[in-house]
């Protein structure tokens, strides 16, 4: 069965269809969503809608720092990740605000355990850029039994790390469209970027197709129309620095 994985959509309707509709014409039979629906771009109603008719249809729904802060922006916005919480509460119905707090931290399925940020304390949110916290996320996942690959999200980039008995942490930079095998005996760990606010400077979108049956990751690249997304920004009247980071992929 091949999975699609999808994270960090930052209410980015544009990147979200176009990553959905690569992932069914590459024979994606199976969804999944690491987190951050919401946040940071302008049609947070449009994505949560599409979430729930794919949580409808059986797709695996995980929850995200960005989610939590709509459901309960800070009163002072004081970080980034506040800007537009508040925002982006108003814009949701409570109906959509409820479905966004009751999503679960993690999911196991099978050898996969899906987590939006790390396998270590997921609930504070931490960042899995480097060998360090790599450890930590596989150190944690290795204590629920069965578990060998962990996808995560929420870094914006796609980054690939493995770790063997007694071998330390590796990590590897990957090419989008090139498969790789999560063979054992090793565990990995994906961070398979964002479908709406790519960050390392290509405006693509970013997803990932995990075939469970032959342990086949292939990350993916996806055009789509960035620069309509942008302009949504603008027109919503949020700060102007979000629609031009969609423009370069920052």
């Amino acid at each position: 069965m091949k999975l699609a994985l999808l994270s960090d959509i930052h209410a980015n309707i544009q990147g979200m269809d176009a990553c959905l509709s690569h992932a069914r014409a590459n024979g994606a039979k199976q969804f999944a969503l690491l987190g951050d629906l919401v946040g940071y771009g302008a049609d947070p109603v449009a994505v949560v809608q599409r979430a729930q008719e794919l949580q409808n249809a059986g797709a695996w729904l995980i929850k995200g720092n960005h989610d939590d802060l709509a459901v309960n922006p800070p009163a002072v916005a004081r970080t980034l990740g506040d800007s537009t919480a508040a925002w982006t509460h108003a814009q949701l119905s409570p109906a959509q605000r409820q479905f966004l707090d009751t999503l679960p931290m993690t999911r196991k399925s099978g050898g996969m355990l899906l987590v939006h940020a790390s396998a270590c304390e997921p609930a504070t949110w931490p960042y899995v850029y480097e060998e360090e916290a790599a450890i930590d996320c596989l150190a944690a996942a290795a204590q629920m039994p069965g578990v060998k690959q962990v996808f995560v999200g929420h870094v914006h980039h796609q980054t690939l790390f493995s770790t063997a008995l007694d071998v330390p942490v590796e990590k590897y930079e990957v090419t989008p469209g090139v498969p790789i095998k999560l063979a054992p005996p090793n565990h990995w760990l994906a961070t398979i970027g964002s479908a709406g606010q790519p960050r390392d400077g290509n405006p693509l979108a970013m997803y990932a197709l995990y075939d469970t049956e032959t342990h086949v990751l292939n990350f993916q690249r996806v055009k789509y129309d960035h620069l309509l997304a942008a302009e949504a920004i603008r027109a919503a009247g949020l700060p102007l620095w979000l629609a031009q980071r969609l423009e370069v992929g920052r």
